[in-house]
């Protein structure tokens, strides 16, 4: 038989089970009713484009001369040297402009038989190489680099093609376009909340693409085409 003191003793520890019991009953139906509430959000992606011109032509001049003997070999290319050196300052470029590489000798009875053998026993080809921020006087230059033909400068055969052009100024523009980027995934946020009846409301996550740098067209080296597209996804209301 239970006394009255037992019975007073387990009243608290009673209540005190009930009060834990309704506590944890409410925690449960917030979670399941936070659990069940669907989660509603749009992934769009933003793009942004510019054409810039380049800020650097990098043109290397190869030529290819014979010459009898050693002697004779390096007397020519220097001659060419100074014919291409001369030219390029003609139209407005500097010393510092131009870098000369070492020429590249080739002994052309290496492999010949005595009945074979050509006058000229070696070949000796050079580049000069322009690296400018002066791209619309290179490429002024590059039209009328025939000149040096007339010279009697031999220019290999890729003398016009082989010149590259470059924008190097990417972080100057980077803060404008990421901006454009991102209107523009708003645009597309907003057309589609609209026709969901819904409202745009806060950024979840957003990723940064990367930037790219191509050419507009084959015929436009100096014409380049910045792109980057960012991805962001919106909470909808």
């Amino acid at each position: 038989m239970t006394s009255n003191f037992e019975r007073h003793a387990a009243w608290p520890l009673a209540v005190s089970v009930s009060i834990a019991l309704i506590i944890s009953s409410v925690f449960i139906s917030l979670a399941i009713g936070e659990f069940g509430s669907p989660e509603r959000f749009v992934e769009v992606k933003g793009l942004a484009e510019r054409e810039v011109p380049a800020d650097l032509a990098i043109w290397p001049i190869g030529y290819s001369l014979t010459g009898a003997n050693l002697e004779e070999l390096r007397q020519r290319l220097d001659r060419a040297d100074e014919s291409v050196t001369a030219f390029l300052k003609l139209n407005g470029f500097s010393d510092g402009e131009i870098t000369r590489n070492p020429p590249r000798v080739t002994d052309r009875w290496l492999n010949s038989y005595d009945n074979q053998r050509p006058a000229e026993r070696y070949t000796g080809e050079r580049t000069l190489t322009l690296r400018t921020t002066q791209v619309e006087s290179a490429r002024a230059a590059m039209s009328d680099a025939a000149e040096l033909i007339s010279q009697g400068v031999p220019l290999t055969p890729n003398w016009g093609s082989a010149a590259d052009f470059l924008f190097t100024s990417l972080d100057e523009i980077k803060p404008g376009m990421i901006a454009e980027a991102t209107a523009d995934a708003r645009r597309a946020a907003s057309q589609f909340a609209e026709d969901s009846g819904s409202r745009v409301g806060a950024i979840r996550t957003a990723r940064q693409g990367y930037f790219t740098i191509t050419e507009r067209d084959p015929s436009s080296p100096h014409v380049k085409l910045v792109r980057v597209v960012t991805t962001i996804n919106y909470d909808l209301e």
